[in-house]
Parts: C-alpha cells; structure tokens; sequence
C-alpha cells in the first residue's frame, strides 16, 4: 500500500503565497513521476505541475512564472511553492505519485486553497 498526504492548503489573499507539500510513504521503490492537479467547483481535474525523475518539469500556461515544483527524492516529497495567487487558483489541490515497479498510480486525499480577499 501507499500512502499519499497533502497539506499546506488554507486561505491566503490575492498576491499572497502557499507552499504545498506532498508526501509519499508505505510500499515506495522507485517513483517516477509527481504531479500537482487542482479542481474547482464545476469544472474538471486539471494538471498544474509536474515533475519527473530526471528533474523535467511542467506547468500549465495558467501558472507559468507563478508557481514552482520541486522534490526532495530521499523524502519522496514534492513540493509546490505558489506566488502571487489569484481568485481562479482557488482549488483543492492534489497530489499524485506514480511507479514503475509494482506500477501504480496514487492520489491523496487534497487540500484546499482559497484565494480570497
């Protein structure tokens, strides 16, 4: 089994900053893949950034700039520093971990962002 946890969420104002952290424990051997996904009310799940073994790293064109992903390997953590937030960033926030070996795919449980004056 593995366990996904997110934390880092709350409420934080337009222009204000969040670190979200994400971290991976349980049956862990060699990840692969972290990404950072959101989904607001009504609307579908979509990827925000992600981050491969190699250090590859993608964003979508909403944050570029804005935000950055990181990950510390010895902690099978990933991070998600988010700068100047504005009102549509307003989402829960998941994480998802990926493996080769046993080949798995795993979410967390989210958190929420607020970005509101």
């Amino acid at each position: 089994q593995v366990q996904v946890v997110e934390s880092g969420g709350g409420l934080v104002q337009p222009g204000g900053s969040l670190r979200l952290s994400c971290a991976a424990s349980g049956s862990i051997f060699n990840i692969y893949y972290m990404g950072w996904y959101r989904q607001a009310p009504g609307k579908q799940r979509e990827l925000v950034a992600d981050i491969f073994d190699g250090g590859n790293t993608n964003y979508t064109d909403t944050v570029k700039g804005r935000f950055t992903i990181s990950r510390d390997n010895a902690k099978n953590t990933v991070y998600l520093q988010m700068n100047s937030l504005k009102p549509e960033d307003t989402a829960v926030y998941y994480c998802n971990v990926r493996q080769i070996r046993p080949q798995g795919s795993y979410w967390g449980q989210g958190t929420q962002v607020t970005v509101s004056s």
